[in-house]
């Protein structure tokens, strides 16, 4: 797939995981305007379109995390209609197959250099080896996340979501310039919450992921500026 007009992108991704768009424009003053990026999700998308996010998000870049996943006609419809938002960053499932992922690819072309770099789901990093048993797909997490990394290299993608235990072993499996987004990322201050596959900011660059997504650690935080600062100086900025 053909690169989207070049603009250096933040290496964090600050989560805001919210409703009410008040809150997450709130969320984001607290953090001043510099050193990050803003991911979005499901949950605000559905709250409040496309008017909402491009409302929040500003001139920030943007990180906007839909997952989608379904038949190939309908994904294609939704990365058209969510790249009207100027995204970065897309996200859709690579569970969803072959199919999904070249309609996909394809409709993200239709928005030309201004396009959304597509990345593909993996596994979620709540889930862990049982939890994959238990829907049928196969384990370890480790091996079914690079099958799914492959599948959608060679589909067009832009590269993957991943947890930071997957890194250098997808690191070493794909492309250069194939990028690699982690989540589930956790200073040594902040608690774990309800991810299960967590590695530190330091720990994770290090192995080579491109760009971290943190929510919680820095939202939460008592002086949330600070702790982007904190996170900014672990990983050297």
């Amino acid at each position: 797939m053909s690169e989207p007009s070049p603009t250096a992108l933040p290496r964090i991704f600050v989560a805001i995981d919210r409703m009410r768009r008040e809150e997450a424009a709130a969320d984001l003053a607290r953090l001043g305007t510099e050193g990050y990026a803003v991911k979005l999700g499901l949950e605000f998308f559905v709250a409040n379109g496309p008017d909402g996010v491009r409302a929040v998000a500003g001139a920030r870049p943007l990180f906007l995390d839909l997952k989608l996943h379904d038949i190939p006609n309908t994904v294609a419809g939704g990365v058209r209609s969510a790249a009207l938002c100027k995204p970065r960053f897309l996200t859709i499932h690579a569970s969803g197959g072959r199919a999904m992922m070249a309609a996909a690819r394809d409709a993200a072309r239709s928005s030309g250099s201004d396009r959304p770099m597509l990345l593909a789901i993996t596994v979620l990093t709540s889930l862990d080896d049982a939890d994959l048993e238990a829907v049928g797909q196969r384990g370890p997490a480790g091996e079914q996340a690079l099958r799914l990394a492959m599948l959608a290299q060679e589909s067009g993608m832009d590269g993957v979501v991943c947890s930071a235990h997957e890194i250098k072993r997808l690191r070493g499996a794909v492309a250069p310039g194939f990028k690699l987004v982690v989540p589930g990322i956790r200073p040594q201050w902040a608690a774990s919450g309800d991810q299960k596959r967590v590695m530190t900011p330091r720990e994770a660059v290090d192995l080579g992921a491109d760009h971290l997504v943190i929510g919680r650690p820095i939202t939460q935080a008592a002086d949330p500026k600070d702790a982007l600062g904190r996170v900014l100086a672990e990983i050297g900025g």
